[in-house]
């Protein structure tokens, strides 16, 4: 088995992870263009670690500015077998209260400006995401949860919109009606590009407010929501931290197959393959290389 290496990807209030021991800082390039920052290696117990701030260190991109290819494929460039994706929500139930952390298990995209492949003419291949978080590592954030006394919930669907806007009134009670559970703006298409990249990958979305549907709560403002985000970035590290003190040296096979995602997923015969794209895939197809193509 592959020995586990974790990524993680901090969203709005999380640029940095303490408690690394070891801790560098490197560049790292790759054929999709420059992540969003450089990446911070170390470990935490005898895990190894990854980590990226999603927008760069003082928040400097936008989430329709974030090179989501370059950032996914550099995770996949050092190694990174499991990927923890840490990001502000919004929220369309009362239960899932500001403060709570939510462990979504399903996404809808709604973005319009992002590339997100790293398949297309010259080599086309078609994942599945059906089930794009994988179970494994879902459990381990949730029990990392429970041990270190944080209030996380389970189960719920993501809507990714592009913004930078909030929501319009008419447009958060549509998403409510619609029955999804969270809103952001990040988690499209990373998840897509881990998938495709056979990345293990899950989401720790972060309730900052109720959206804009809510009676008593029906504006969104960035003062308030960074208040929240600030609140809980401690408590995110400490659950980050408590999950990679109890990972599993090796990786666990995915139940959903997250990470054997292009087995049988390439159309494009192998003799008509675009070489210049092959080239791009270097790292998202390595194991198929491996082994000889697929």
């Amino acid at each position: 088995m592959a020995k586990a290496v974790v990524g993680i990807i901090g969203g709005s209030g999380v640029y940095d992870l303490p408690g690394l021991k070891n801790a560098r800082r490197e560049t790292v390039t790759t054929p999709w263009g420059a992540p969003s920052d450089e990446l911070l290696f170390g470990e935490i117990g005898d895990t190894s670690a990854v980590f990226l701030p999603r927008h760069g260190r003082g928040h400097r991109l936008s989430p329709s500015g974030i090179n989501y290819r370059a950032n996914i494929d550099a995770m996949k460039r050092v190694g990174v077998t499991d990927l923890i994706s840490v990001s502000a929500c919004g929220s369309f139930r009362t239960h899932y209260f500001p403060g709570l952390f939510v462990l979504v298990d399903q996404f809808v995209d709604r973005t319009h400006k992002r590339e997100s492949s790293f398949f297309g003419d010259g080599c086309v291949a078609h994942v599945s995401m059906a089930h794009p978080i994988a179970p494994h590592l879902s459990d381990r954030i949730f029990n990392a949860a429970q041990a270190e006394g944080i209030e996380i919930a389970r189960g719920g669907t993501y809507l990714c919109i592009e913004g930078p806007q909030f929501s319009s009134y008419a447009e958060s009670l549509s998403y409510k009606a619609s029955e999804f559970d969270v809103i952001g703006m990040t988690a499209m298409p990373e998840a897509k590009l881990a998938r495709e990249a056979e990345i293990s990958y899950a989401t720790i979305a972060m309730v900052t407010d109720f959206d804009c549907w809510h009676p008593e709560h029906d504006n969104v403002d960035v003062a308030a929501v960074i208040d929240i985000v600030h609140k809980n970035a401690t408590a995110a590290a400490r659950l980050v931290a408590r999950v990679l003190k109890d990972f599993p040296a090796a990786h666990e096979p995915c139940p959903v197959g997250s990470d054997r995602a292009l087995d049988n997923a390439i159309i494009t015969a192998p003799e008509a393959r675009d070489p210049a794209v092959l080239k791009k895939l270097d790292s998202v197809m390595a194991r198929l290389n491996g082994k000889g193509g697929a």
